[in-house]
């Protein structure tokens, strides 16, 4: 769960500082306000593409951090920086990571839902994958993919010995070629990015022993440095004591002060000493990422590519300097390969047509939720005729059909649904799709496109109740939504100097009748700021009832729901 958010020189944002809260928050302003930047920069701790035009005119580097709380209790600060020439780095608890290390792990935290990923939904490759994670049937499908990998491999083992002489010399020469670069080398994991790390220092060598050595010598080599007055200082807080018995707990603090800063000048010494002022040294790192960049040009993109390369290019060498006379053996393992990939994949199909009722009807009832009460969804399954047809997720295709209307025969979403519709049907997928986790955080930018009036209201009304069992933040346009929120945080522009800056606050309770006033019909009048006083109370009156029929909210949201909203002004 997002704790804190901050970002630094990114687009039309010069400094955001946003503290959330459980529930949900909703972030609105007018179109360009620079909503969708702020949720760029959460996709960017996600491991998002970085690149050169995100960092502001005039800055050098753009910063993006985050502290979450994850469902163990614990605090995490994730952070992503990207300079102006287009490099990222990324850290979790200030230690140097991959962008995939960190979509890895902020992902099993944090779930961004983007304006147009409904969208995906009209690609029926992704819904066998949907079915699977909402079925829980990964671990069955992770097996199928190491059946899948074995098979594979075994298959090319049997390929790879049927080639003639000549072509296997070739291929022998090429592959010898390729992995002799690349053992050469050695390329090591994560080595360009603790490469990029120490370069940084090296370019900066003599500044750094600066700083280090002023701080120390202000601190405990100078005439008058810190510690040498800090011990003037307990002295007099000593005699005050002998007089006064309440000074005594300060002058009693003199042993642990003094350690730390004990630690610090220690600290700054040895860091000053073990700088390394070296141009040969720095020159060494440069050519050392000049001979990266280049095999991640060849073999990548990214380095985990090289090294899986490399990986690969051994294995297959090893295979084509097999002897000949081994194929029968070869085409044996492949044959048993084949049967375990099979078998497993025959179960995993078995078990997917029997999930599919349940989350069908689960599906259903989310809809009917969101104003498509006679909606109807079913999965049709069909099933690869031919080994070229075998995939890493089974033997399986699966396609979701939809019927809207009643008398209507279900067909392919990517035929039947409209823009609203599709939007619905995945706030219906991620709600079934969030587990029960209140230490999980689930954005929407702008998941109410395409729909209003009533319908707008349902799906205010399901984020409200998603926002029960995990962090709910939703980029909207639509005052029924928005009146549902816990926090209500305005986003906005102004022009400074010639320069374009995004500013936002969280709106007090009047400052948030005027917000949804504007949201409504474009201004503030008494007309339309009695209609947002009245939207707003609707709201209230509709939670008073679910609650005295025993619908009231979870702990993590009880207790939050009056006063004013909460969250951080943000600076900008």
């Amino acid at each position: 769960m997002i704790r804190f958010l901050s970002i630094r020189q990114l687009a039309v944002i010069e400094a955001l500082d946003l503290s959330l809260d459980d529930g949900l928050t909703v972030l609105t302003g007018e179109t360009g306000a620079g909503k969708s930047v702020l949720v760029e920069g959460i996709g960017l701790l996600l491991g998002g593409r970085a690149s050169a035009d995100m960092v502001r005119t005039g800055a050098t580097t753009a910063t993006v951090q985050a502290v979450i709380t994850t469902p163990e209790g614990t605090e995490v600060v994730v952070r992503r920086e990207v300079s102006a020439e287009g490099r990222s780095r990324a850290f979790l608890d200030d230690t140097l990571v991959t962008a995939t290390t960190l979509k890895e792990q902020v992902s099993a935290w944090v779930d961004l839902h983007g304006q147009h990923e409904h969208q995906t939904l009209q690609q029926p490759h992704t819904h066998l994958d949907l079915l699977d994670r909402v079925s829980h049937l990964q671990a069955s499908r992770d097996g199928v993919a190491t059946a899948h990998a074995v098979w594979v491999a075994a298959r090319d083992a049997v390929a790879a010995t049927r080639l003639d002489a000549r072509e296997r010399a070739a291929q022998i020469e090429l592959l010898s070629f390729q992995l002799g670069e690349l053992d050469t080398a050695r390329p090591q994991p994560d080595e360009d990015a603790q490469l990029a790390a120490a370069r940084q220092v090296l370019a900066s060598a003599d500044r750094l022993q600066r700083l280090g050595s002023e701080a120390y010598q202000a601190l405990y080599d100078d005439e008058h440095a810190a510690l040498q007055a800090l011990n003037v200082v307990f002295k007099r807080l000593d005699e005050l004591a002998q007089i006064d018995p309440t000074v005594q707990p300060y002058a009693a603090l003199r042993d642990g002060i003094k350690a730390q800063l004990d630690d610090v000048a220690f600290f700054l010494r040895s860091y000053v000493s073990d700088i390394e002022a070296s141009p040969e040294r720095l020159q060494e790192v440069e050519d050392r990422l000049a001979l990266l960049d280049r095999l991640k040009r060849k073999y990548g993109p990214s380095l985990s590519d090289v090294l899986q390369r490399q990986s690969r290019t051994r294995d297959q060498l090893a295979v084509l300097q097999q002897p000949e006379g081994e194929l029968g053996a070869l085409q044996a393992a492949a044959d048993e390969a084949a049967a375990r990939y099979l078998s497993q994949s025959h179960a995993l199909s078995a078990a997917r047509r029997h999930a599919a009722g349940p989350f069908s009807s689960r599906l259903r009832a989310e809809l009917s939720g969101l104003a498509m009460p006679d909606a109807d969804v079913s999965f049709r399954f069909t099933t690869a005729a031919a080994d070229h047809e075998w995939t890493a997720a089974g033997i399986d295709q699966a396609e979701v059909l939809l019927s809207a209307n009643p008398g209507e025969a279900p067909r392919p979403l990517v035929r039947v649904a409209s823009g609203g519709e599709l939007s619905r049907v995945m706030l219906a997928i991620k709600v079934l799709d969030t587990p029960e986790a209140g230490q999980r955080t689930v954005i929407f930018d702008e998941v109410d496109a395409g729909i209003g009036g009533r319908v707008a209201d349902t799906v205010g009304a399901r984020l409200r109740s998603l926002s029960r069992r995990a962090q709910v933040l939703c980029v909207t346009h639509l005052p029924q939504v928005a009146a549902y929120a816990d926090a209500h945080v305005q986003i906005s522009k102004q022009v400074r100097a010639g320069r374009t800056l995004t500013s936002a606050i969280a709106l007090s309770d009047d400052a948030r009748v005027e917000e949804l006033a504007r949201m409504m019909a474009g201004n503030t009048s008494p007309l339309m700021l009695e209609g947002a006083r009245a939207l707003l109370a609707s709201r209230a009156k509709g939670e008073s009832e679910a609650a005295a029929k025993g619908e009231s909210e979870s702990p993590n949201s009880a207790g939050q729901r009056k006063g004013k909203p909460r969250g951080a002004k943000i600076s900008g």
